[in-house]
C-alpha cells in the first residue's frame, strides 16, 4: 500500500469513509473495515493454494499474514507503513517494515508472493509490479493476486485517497482485470496459470515462465 495515501485509512476503520479517488475516473470506496477483520472465504482459498513459504506484499493491518501461518506455513508481511507492521506483528504474525521493491529477506526463495485488496497497483507499474513478484519467487514458485471484476479494464494513473475532511497527497496506482492480466503477465516474465473467484472476488494464479516441468 501506498504509506502515504493508505495510512489514514488503515488508522481508521470504523471512522469515515475512504474512497481511492483516480485523476481520470470514478472514485472507488476503500473496504477499510474488511482490512482489518479476520480473513474470509475469499482469502481462505487464497491460502489454500500456498504450500510453502509466503511473502504477503503490502499486508495492511495483517489478516493474510495471519491466516497464512495459523495455517501452519512460514510467512512474512511486507508493508511500507510502520504501523501497519506493529498491527501485524500484534496479531502473532511475521512482518517486515520495508519497501517490497527494496531488499526483502530470502529473496529468490519464495514459494509464494501475494498481491491482495488491489495491491497490483502498487507503484503504478503492474509489469515492474509483476517483475519483482517473479524475482522473489524460487522456480517453482507462483504469484497470487487480486484483480478487478471482468469489465474494469486495466488503468494507471495518478490517485489520491480522500474523505470528507481529508485528502491525501497523489501517489501512482494501477488496476487491472482477469482479460488485461495475461499481457500483463507475459510482459513480465509469466504466465497465467489459472484465474478464479471466490466470494465474489477475482484472483489470478501467475507461475514463472522458466518453471521447472512437472515429472
Amino acid at each position: 500500500m501506498n504509506g502515504d495515501g493508505f495510512a489514514a485509512a488503515l488508522r481508521d476503520p470504523a471512522g469515515d469513509v475512504h474512497w481511492l479517488v483516480p485523476a481520470d475516473g470514478p472514485s472507488r470506496r476503500l473496504p477499510v473495515e474488511r482490512w482489518h477483520r479476520q480473513a474470509t472465504a475469499a482469502e481462505a482459498t487464497v491460502v489454500a493454494r500456498c504450500a510453502g513459504p509466503t511473502l504477503d506484499l503490502g499486508c495492511g493491518p495483517g489478516r493474510l499474514s495471519v491466516a497464512l501461518t495459523r495455517a501452519g506455513l512460514s510467512a512474512v508481511g511486507v508493508d511500507v507503513s510502520p504501523w501497519a507492521v506493529a498491527l501485524t506483528r500484534s496479531r502473532g504474525a511475521v512482518a517486515v517494515h520495508a519497501d517490497l521493491f527494496g531488499p526483502l529477506p530470502a529473496e529468490g526463495r519464495w514459494e509464494h508472493t501475494v498481491l491482495l485488496d488491489g495491491n497490483i497497483g502498487i507503484g503504478g507499474d503492474p509489469v515492474a509490479l509483476l517483475r519483482r513478484c517473479g524475482s522473489l519467487l524460487c522456480p517453482s514458485g507462483t504469484v497470487l493476486v487480486e484483480l478487478e471484476p471482468p469489465g474494469a479494464g486495466a488503468w494507471q494513473g495518478q490517485a489520491h485517497v480522500e474523505t470528507g475532511r481529508h485528502r491525501s497527497s497523489p501517489f501512482r496506482w494501477a488496476w487491472l482485470d482477469p482479460d488485461a492480466m495475461s499481457g500483463v503477465a507475459a510482459a513480465a516474465g509469466l504466465r497465467v496459470g489459472e484465474v478464479f473467484r471466490s466470494g465474489g472476488r477475482w484472483f489470478a494464479e501467475l507461475t514463472r515462465v522458466d518453471r521447472p516441468a512437472a515429472p
